[in-house]
C-alpha cells in the first residue's frame, strides 16, 4: 500500500503545483494544503494522522504536536543550502558575494532549519545573480530534488543521509530587516550590496530613515550621473 501523505505547500506556484499533481500520482491518501505568507493556519489540519508530512516552500511553521503525528517522517524542502538556514537565505548569500548555493532536504524539528538533512543540490551562483534569478534557480532545484526524494518514500525506500550538518543557527526576520536598512554614513559600495541583496518584485526592500520620515528605495526609478 502507497503511504499516505500530509502536504503543505505554497499557493499560486507553479513548481508547488508540479509537486502536488506529483504528490497525487505516487502516494496513497493526500491531503494538501496550500497558502500564501499571512494566510491563517488551515484549522482543519489538527486531526490528520499518517505516514509522511512533506513541506514544500509553506509559509507556516508546523507546530510539534502536528510533526510527532507522521508515523516515518515530516521533511521540509529549504531553498538554501546547510549554510544559509532560516528566512532570507538568498539575500544573505548575495549579500555575502558567495560563489556557490544550494537546496536542502532535511528532517523537520520544533526549531526551523534544525532537523537532521537528507539531501542537499549545490550550484553555482553568478556574480550577476539577482535574488529574483537565485529565487527562481532554487526552485528549479527543489522541484528536481522532490521528485527524487518523494519517489523513493513512493517506493518504500529509506531515505537518504547527507554527511552535511547545518553551519549556523537560522537567520530570522530580524536580522533581514536590519540587512534591508541603510544609513547616511554607509560607504556607497555598501548601499549598493544591501539594495542588490534585497531588491526582489513586492518585497519592501531597501530603505533609509531621516528626521522620522522613511524613505524606500524604488529600483525602478535610479537615478544616474550625466
Amino acid at each position: 500500500m502507497a503511504p499516505s501523505l500530509l502536504m503543505i505547500g505554497k499557493k499560486d506556484d507553479a513548481h508547488c503545483a508540479k509537486a502536488v499533481q506529483h504528490a497525487r500520482t505516487v502516494f496513497g491518501e493526500t491531503e494538501i494544503h496550500l497558502a500564501r505568507r499571512g494566510d491563517e493556519w488551515p484549522g482543519d489540519i489538527g486531526g490528520w494522522k499518517g505516514d509522511y508530512i512533506i513541506s514544500y516552500l509553506s509559509p507556516f511553521i508546523l507546530p510539534k504536536a502536528l510533526l510527532e503525528r507522521a508515523q516515518r517522517a515530516a521533511i521540509n524542502f529549504h531553498p538554501g543550502p546547510p549554510e544559509y538556514p532560516g528566512i532570507g537565505c538568498t539575500n544573505f548569500a548575495i549579500y555575502n558575494g558567495e560563489t556557490a548555493f544550494g537546496v536542502t532536504c532535511h528532517h523537520m524539528a520544533a526549531q526551523v532549519d534544525t532537523g537532521p538533512i537528507v539531501a542537499v543540490h549545490r550550484f553555482p551562483l553568478a556574480p550577476s545573480d539577482s535574488v529574483l534569478a537565485l529565487t527562481g534557480r532554487c526552485y528549479d532545484a527543489i522541484l528536481e530534488m522532490y521528485l527524487e526524494i518523494s519517489s523513493l518514500i513512493a517506493a518504500d525506500a529509506p531515505l537518504p543521509v547527507a554527511p552535511e550538518t547545518w553551519q549556523r543557527r537560522p537567520y530570522t526576520r530580524r536580522e533581514l530587516n536590519a540587512l534591508c536598512r541603510v544609513t547616511p554614513n554607509m560607504e556607497a559600495d555598501e548601499v549598493a550590496r544591501r539594495v542588490r541583496a534585497v531588491t526582489y518584485p513586492g518585497a519592501p526592500g531597501a530603505f533609509i530613515d531621516l528626521h522620522g520620515y522613511r524613505f524606500a528605495h524604488d529600483p525602478e526609478s535610479r537615478e544616474t550621473s550625466p
